[in-house]
Parts: structure tokens; C-alpha cells; sequence
């Protein structure tokens, strides 16, 4: 079996009287993509919050590489937080910044001993990765809903985390954006041999990206597959999902 990178064991947490996960489990495998699908309101994005202990649940246990995160001090979560890259639903770009100066603020925030020339070289070198060179000197605001998505995930990457998070990353997209987000996750992996967790509620994206796929119910691990086996299975909550293709 390979290395787990991840590991989340009985995690509970509430919002009041509303349970989101009612002993939750979750393993991600080094080299893998994991997609974790769920209806609206299950908690997807909670879950990757309380991985990076940006949400702090009510119990259980998270490991994320080697370190228990639950109990980790703030040097011990940084140190963590270094190697995990996080592509939030709304990209989160600096409007007030050029394309080059977001991956450039992000890449020191990262590393504070790198060159003027070796921070160029990263920009440059990500941006090509993500096929937008040409937008290095553009506002975000300039940019498609496609273009922004992708220098989200550029500046995700430019530091080479070992994990990365992505929350919903095709929301908001034409069919044909979406495809293009999704073969450019599989593209990362490849390129960068990172693992990934991918919160979707977008089967093609599931399709395209998940090496593995996870469905919650009820605040737990409901069941576990490839997406050919989900796509054959009879369970009636399964086919909620799957029912159109």
C-alpha cells in the first residue's frame, strides 16, 4: 500500500445543532487524486478547513504528512501548511496586483532566499505549465473566468507543494472550460508529482481527475471507488450522481 499523506480518523464537527461529520474517515495515497463528492451542504469544503485546521472540529484525528495537525503548534502547522498548496473555489487573486506580482507575492511569502532572477525564472516557467505566459503583466481583472482559475492554480503550484487542496475548481465554468481545469489537475500531477484532494459536486470533473472517488452521507464516508465502479453501482444514492451519464 502506498504512503498516506493524509489520514482523517473519526472526525466529528458541528455548527450548532447542524452535524456536519459524525466520525468522518479519509485517507489520501501519495501520487494519488481523491475526489470527495457530496451534495450541498455535507461539508466538503469543511472537510480540506479542518485538514489545514483552518476549521477546528470537535474531535478526532488528522495527519497530515507525519504531523498530527489537531495537536501541532503554530511552527509545527506552518511547517505543514509550506507543503500543502490550496486553490480556493474563488481563485482569492490580489485584483490589486499583476498576474506576475501574485505568483511573485506568493513564491516569497514561500521563500525569502530566493533571487530576483530565480523568482522570474518561476514565474515564467509556472505560467507556461498553466499555458498562460502571455498573461504575465495582465490584471486579473482582464482575465477570463478560465484564465483566473488557471493563475490560481499557478500560484498554488509555484511553490511545489506536495498536497494540494482544491475546492471546487470548476464552479462557475462552461462545459468546455471545465474539461480544459480538469485535464490541466491531472497535467499538475504529472508535472509536479503532487497528491490531491478535489471537493466536487461536477461528475465530468470526477470523471477526468479522480483516481479514486469518495461520496459522503450524513457526516460520513458513505462509499469508496473508481469512477467506473460508481457508475454501474445500483445503490440508489450513488445513482443521484451518476444518473445522467
Amino acid at each position: 500500500m502506498n504512503e498516506k499523506l493524509i489520514e482523517v480518523i473519526g472526525l466529528n464537527k458541528s455548527f450548532g445543532s447542524n452535524t456536519v461529520f459524525d466520525d468522518m474517515n479519509l485517507s489520501l495515497y501519495k501520487g494519488e487524486n481523491l475526489v470527495v463528492l457530496g451534495r450541498s451542504g455535507t461539508g466538503k469544503s469543511v472537510l480540506i478547513k479542518c485538514i489545514v485546521k483552518l476549521i477546528l472540529p470537535e474531535s478526532g484525528k488528522i495527519s497530515v504528512l507525519g504531523t498530527e495537525i489537531l495537536n501541532a503548534s503554530n511552527d509545527q502547522l506552518d511547517e505543514v501548511r509550506k507543503e500543502v498548496g490550496f486553490l480556493f473555489q474563488g481563485g482569492a487573486l490580489y485584483d490589486s496586483m499583476s498576474i506576475s506580482e501574485n505568483l511573485e507575492f506568493a513564491l516569497k511569502a514561500h521563500n525569502t532566499t530566493m533571487t530576483k532572477a530565480d523568482v522570474q525564472n518561476a514565474i515564467h516557467s509556472t505560467l507556461e505549465n498553466v499555458g498562460l505566459k502571455e498573461v504575465i503583466y495582465k490584471m486579473p481583472s482582464e482575465l477570463s473566468g478560465g484564465m483566473r482559475k488557471r493563475i490560481a492554480l499557478a500560484r498554488t503550484i509555484i511553490t511545489h507543494p506536495k498536497i494540494i487542496l482544491y475546492d471546487e475548481p470548476t464552479t462557475g465554468l462552461d462545459t468546455y472550460t471545465s474539461a480544459e481545469i480538469s485535464e490541466l489537475i491531472v497535467s499538475i500531477r504529472e508535472k509536479y508529482n503532487t497528491s490531491s484532494l478535489i471537493i466536487t459536486h461536477d461528475i465530468p470533473c470526477a470523471k477526468i481527475t479522480g483516481d479514486r472517488l469518495l461520496i459522503i452521507k450524513d457526516g460520513k464516508n458513505y462509499k469508496e471507488g473508481t469512477f467506473d465502479e460508481f457508475k454501474s453501482d445500483n445503490d440508489n444514492y450513488i445513482r443521484t450522481f451518476f444518473y445522467s451519464i
